[in-house]
């Protein structure tokens, strides 16, 4: 399939975007948590018109222990009052393990309780096994509760694969499969999943977390993204734009991927930290401080960061 079609043709002006937008977990300067600026967070996403996903890469989800997590879903639900949010399960194992049902079922009750769709994180027992071995697991999962699959190249997570198309066309056969998040920053990929959903099943959404092409979006994607953590307003402004079929979308995404590819430079996991001074200067936060164990950016990010925000509010 891939490269058989010409991707000008996937092309949809005016359509809907449904943006899912990753939730910062923020901390402060002596370890803790800042649960009021998380709060706010949650707010202002869902306000924008994004659905928040908590518990994610971008909220420390392969880092933080069960009781964070929980206690991120309970004030998520508690802030929405009902409305719409999704959540990361997450299974910690190593190199060789084999896939744990019901670690996996363990980490989708909580999400269930509270009220959101648990998004699958890949681990290495999940992802080590034969492809027809991997879409049993997830039928099996999808017995647990309806879903989004989640593929996640490994310059995000060591644990993270890019399945086969065939692999692909399984998930898209699970109907409590809702849509899989695609991370692997290839845009033929990505346009070889969204032939294929159209071909085989229109309904299945495919995410791009494709935060180096974010205009992924006018090719059929939608989105779960990291990038949007720094400004969900403006990218609710953004696909608004395309909806109404303004011209102004083009140039508003150009500046939000300009910010993308300085914030999600090698190595990409800090961009977090790019994250967490953008929404300190945007007055959101507090403190631009990060986990403990996950990678920071220099000082002098901070001056490119604000130039970013200026063009972007400007």
């Amino acid at each position: 399939m891939a490269g058989t079609f010409d991707p000008l043709t996937l092309i949809r002006p005016r359509r809907p975007i449904e943006g899912i937008s990753a939730i910062l977990l923020p901390f402060l300067d002596d370890g803790g948590i800042d649960w009021p600026g998380f709060e706010a967070h949650v707010r202002r996403t869902a306000d924008a018109g994004l659905a928040p996903a908590v518990n994610m890469d971008t909220g420390f989800g392969n880092l933080i222990d069960d009781a964070t997590k929980r206690e991120a879903l309970e004030r998520t639900r508690s802030v929405l009052g009902g409305g719409r949010f999704v959540a990361g399960a997450f299974v910690g194992d190593h190199p060789g393990a084999t896939f744990d049902r019901d670690a996996y079922a363990r980490a989708i009750e909580p999400i269930v309780a509270n009220g959101g769709t648990p998004v699958i994180f890949q681990s290495y027992g999940l992802t080590g096994q034969p492809d027809d071995t991997i879409i049993a697991s997830y039928e099996s999962l999808g017995r647990v509760a309806p879903f989004i699959g989640f593929e996640l190249g490994t310059m995000f997570a060591p644990f993270g694969k890019i399945y086969s198309l065939d692999v692909y066309r399984g998930l898209l056969g699970i109907r409590a499969c809702r849509g899989a998040k695609h991370s692997s920053l290839s845009r033929q990929l990505e346009w070889d999943r969204i032939v294929l959903r159209d071909r085989t099943r229109p309904d299945f959404k495919v995410y791009t977390g494709n935060d180096l092409a974010i205009d992924m979006v006018m090719y059929g994607s939608d989105y779960l993204l990291g990038l949007s953590t720094f400004a969900p307003d403006l990218f609710a402004k953004r696909d608004a734009y395309w909806l109404a079929g303004d011209p102004r979308f083009y140039e508003l995404n150009d500046r939000l991927q300009y910010l993308g590819f300085f914030a999600f430079r090698d190595p990409v996991p800090a961009y977090k930290h790019s994250a967490a001074i953008f929404l300190k200067i945007r007055g959101q936060i507090g403190c631009d401080a990060t986990h403990p164990k996950s990678p920071t950016r220099p000082d002098a990010d901070r001056a490119v960061l604000k130039g970013i925000h200026a063009l972007l509010e400007g």
